[in-house]
């Protein structure tokens, strides 16, 4: 019968993707010739079975992998076995105060009844002259004394009680958080191997698993008009072991999402039938049965294919930062980065990126009289950035954060960078009339807004105004433009003007729109604002 040997295989690499991580597992072990089978356990629950892959160095040859649960009357792993001693340890210990407390008790209702039946014999003794008070007050200095000390004592031991309590909730808690590696029963890999000679057999052992994934966060800092972009992973995982620090890369590859290319059915048109009678549409129906059962017996595993292009990758090597493949690329934090089964995102940095940025600001004063600080930035980098949450600071002012985009190198994209306060925006109405209708005429509205800006920062600023004239949906109410200074850069068909206006520190631009709006008679106007 082959030995079955237990090889020590810490994780040396882990590659995350966005939804999942392929793990790796190496370790070195003696081997004698001949057919030999190497164990490696702990393996979390949650791998995908059909991506564990063998790889290795030394005289043998690999003969085949198989994964299945084995049964451990403890469990084998020292740490959990000693948490667990702990445990037990201080349970043994509530049980001794618990035993010492309830000692405690029973002197204390013993001498509170010695007390009772003391009191009647002395009070009869007195009350007769057979016993002089001195006496009585010693007794029940003493046992006021006893008293005092049994309930001292019992405070005492439920103070270490609940010391204890504490601990043993600490030791809970640490045992939760590693529950994978609590049960006795272990998922473990055999790889049965050929040894040509003795010798010592380096073994690689990697698997997919679920419960695993990064995503990108971004701090975005402006200084003058340069724009320094800072990109991280957060990496977060709850697959049941503790990644240490090791070779961790960062893959933008998705691969669930590369199971197959998209392919378009056939656009059928066809004649409006009469529905089908229900005997009819019943026999139909029966008819339809087997073809049905066939098709469903057709299905492809994709996931399956999708795994085994997955294992065909290959991860970065240690020399570069960046690697670039054909539809993803693969990122190596610049030092280790240890991420425990907590759930929790750690972070690692992925680039740290230095762009060229126009600046100006946005303002729609018929909503808000905000200004908005614009950063309109190209992505002169070889990386294609994913979406993420980016915090926003200018200088060392941290001032809000904002969703980023998917960004691809060469595309141009428009940050929403904060809102500036030096930049002065007022909005009035400075003209409002109406008329009531007449026999065969119509109403009429007519407003005039006058907007200011003013630029109070220390430098010029390009601020774009945008306004809306409303649009009509029906031909008895028609809108006509009456004021527009200046002529608007832009215009749209529903009604919405932009200016661009230069103005130097200090300097004020002003826009002003008035605009006329005339209604049938019988027509009553909805969506009306001042």
């Amino acid at each position: 019968m082959t030995d079955e040997l237990l090889l020590e295989a810490p994780i040396v690499a882990v590659a995350v993707y966005p939804d999942r991580a392929r793990v790796t597992r190496r370790g070195r072990i003696a081997l004698a010739a001949g057919d030999q089978r190497v164990l490696v356990e702990p393996l979390p629950q949650g791998l995908q079975q059909d991506s564990v892959r063998v790889a290795g160095r030394g005289p043998a040859t690999v003969l085949g992998v198989d994964v299945a649960l084995r049964h451990h009357a403890r469990t084998p792993d020292v740490d959990v076995a000693e948490l667990e001693q702990q445990r037990r340890t201080i349970e043994s210990e509530i049980a001794e105060l618990d035993d010492t407390d309830d000692v405690q008790g029973r002197l204390d209702a013993f001498l509170e009844q010695l007390a009772r039946r003391a009191g009647n014999s002395y009070a009869r003794a007195l009350a007769s002259g057979d016993a002089a008070p001195e006496t009585l007050s010693g007794f029940t200095e003493s046992l006021a004394g006893r008293l005092t000390g049994v309930r001292a004592r019992r405070r005492e031991l439920a103070e270490q009680r609940r010391d204890a309590e504490d601990r043993i909730a600490a030791v809970d808690r640490r045992l939760a958080a590693v529950a994978q590696q609590r049960r006795p029963d272990r998922l473990t890999a055999t790889v049965s191997l050929e040894v040509q000679a003795d010798a010592e057999v380096e073994v690689e052992l990697s698997y997919v698993v679920v419960g695993a994934g990064w995503t990108s966060a971004y701090d975005v800092r402006l200084t003058g008009e340069r724009l320094s972009l800072s990109w991280y992973g957060l990496v977060s995982q709850h697959t049941g072991e503790d990644w240490p620090e090791c070779e961790l890369t960062l893959s933008t590859a998705r691969p669930a999402a590369a199971e197959k290319v998209p392919e378009l059915d056939p656009w059928y048109l066809d004649r409006i039938r009469p529905p089908v009678p229900a005997a009819g549409a019943a026999r139909q129906l029966g008819a339809m049965r087997p073809a049905a059962a066939g098709f469903g017996g057709a299905a492809m595993d994709v996931d399956g294919a999708a795994m085994d292009t997955m294992a065909a990758m290959e991860l970065a090597e240690a020399v570069s930062t960046v690697e670039q493949g054909m539809a993803a690329a693969s990122y190596k934090p610049a030092r280790p980065v240890a991420v425990p089964a907590d759930g929790a995102g750690h972070r690692a940095t992925v680039a740290v990126l230095d762009l060229d940025a126009e600046l100006d600001y946005v303002t729609a004063p018929v909503r808000s009289t905000d200004a908005h600080l614009r950063a309109t930035v190209t992505n002169s980098s070889i990386h294609t950035l994913p979406a993420g949450r980016s915090a926003v600071f200018h200088e060392a002012d941290f001032v809000g954060s904002a969703a980023l985009p998917v960004w691809a190198p060469g595309e141009e994209v428009e940050l929403a960078l904060g809102l500036d306060d030096r930049i002065r925006v007022e909005r009035e109405l400075v003209r409002r009339t109406a008329t009531k209708a007449t026999l065969g005429s119509t109403r009429r509205r007519e407003v005039e807004y006058l907007t200011t800006i003013a630029n109070h920062t220390p430098r010029p600023a390009r601020v774009t105004v945008l306004d809306q004239l409303p649009v009509s949906r029906d031909h008895e109410i028609t809108v006509k433009q009456q004021v527009v200074e200046p002529e608007p850069a832009d215009s749209t068909d529903l009604g919405v003007l932009t200016w661009k206006l230069e103005l130097a520190p200090g300097q004020e631009g002003k826009v002003r729109l008035g605009l006329r709006v005339e209604v049938g008679k019988n027509v009553e106007l909805s969506g009306w604002r001042e």
